[in-house]
């Protein structure tokens, strides 16, 4: 490729980004005046280039902020050791590594063979939140962009039979931290392009012979696959995922369904229903279903399916 043609896309490329991130940014007012961000490095693409983009939006960003770049050793055998501190001591970002035994601590209290993942997480969680405690960070940042966003609704979806994601910001169950995720809309293929580019040191996620997620793969083969099948149907789903419409849903919880009304509805005094109302012609309604289902054979022939 042609020398300016090339930087002409490498510059279109980092423009295309650093407006995700800070579309992502105004739109979830992610980051506020006086923040210290702490950019949580993992050594994989997406996190070097949060903090790549991150830099670059501080110079025109309408808010004043600071970055702490945070690294967390988790006592992997074959760590590069030096490899993330020598970047960021070269680049000239305020960083902090944390030296924990998280995997030697998982193979103590997990059996083997049984999944370590969920523990790994919480341990390596819990080491985060403390270090934002003790350095006074404001705000959590993590790496995931817009393809994690979309796998992990799938895997909900599929596996826990909820219709639930990543948030794009989530405040702690203690209250206590403010977790963000700046590349939400962020393609994943874009940060793949910008590694290469900008030659990151990255730290092979190959090294935690337990880092495979087989689920989560299969789920990103099926994205793939429909992105060739049909391109821009990963940007649509995308989409969807802030374009809820709760009143074609089921869940009651979040949708007054039980208080809809047609205009020309006798007029109740007070609320519509009260709640033990509501309750009890709830119970009615399922009663009156449960008796539907022994007076009618309403199970399905499955004679040709065996």
């Amino acid at each position: 490729m042609d020398k300016r043609k090339e930087k002409y896309e490498n510059d279109k490329l980092m423009k295309r980004l650093r407006h995700c991130v800070g579309q992502a940014i105004g739109d979830y007012r992610m980051i506020e005046d006086g923040d210290l961000v702490m950019v949580c490095m993992s050594g994989g693409k997406d996190s070097y280039a949060m903090l790549d983009i991150l830099q670059c939006l501080r110079e025109k960003a309408p808010v004043r902020f600071d970055l702490l770049a945070v690294h967390l050793d988790g006592g992997i055998p074959g760590y590069p050791d030096g490899l993330m501190e020598n970047y960021l001591k070269d680049k000239g970002i305020p960083y902090r590594i944390v030296r924990e035994p998280v995997f030697s601590i998982v193979k103590e209290k997990i059996p083997s063979g049984r999944n370590v993942c969920s523990l790994c997480s919480r341990l390596r969680r819990g080491i985060l939140y403390r270090t934002a405690t003790e350095t006074g960070a404001s705000k959590i940042a993590l790496g995931h962009h817009r393809e994690d966003l979309l796998e992990t609704f799938l895997l909900n979806l599929f596996h826990t039979g909820q219709l639930k994601s990543m948030p794009p910001k989530l405040l702690t169950d203690d209250r206590k931290h403010v977790v963000i995720r700046p590349l939400a809309y962020c393609a994943e293929k874009d940060l793949i392009r910008l590694a290469q580019i900008r030659e990151y040191p990255l730290i092979s996620g190959d090294l935690c012979r337990f880092s495979a997620n087989k689920q989560r793969g299969v789920i990103k083969e099926m994205l793939r696959q429909w992105e060739r099948q049909q391109p821009g149907r990963t940007e649509i789903m995308a989409r969807a995922l802030a374009n809820v419409k709760t009143s074609h849903l089921l869940d009651r919880s979040v949708y007054p369904f039980t208080k809809l009304q047609t205009d020309d509805s006798p007029s109740l005094t007070g609320e519509t229903r009260k709640d033990a109302e509501e309750e009890e012609t709830t119970s009615s309604w399922t009663a009156a279903g449960v008796q539907m289902d022994r007076s009618a054979d309403l199970s399905p022939d499955l004679s040709a399916d065996q």
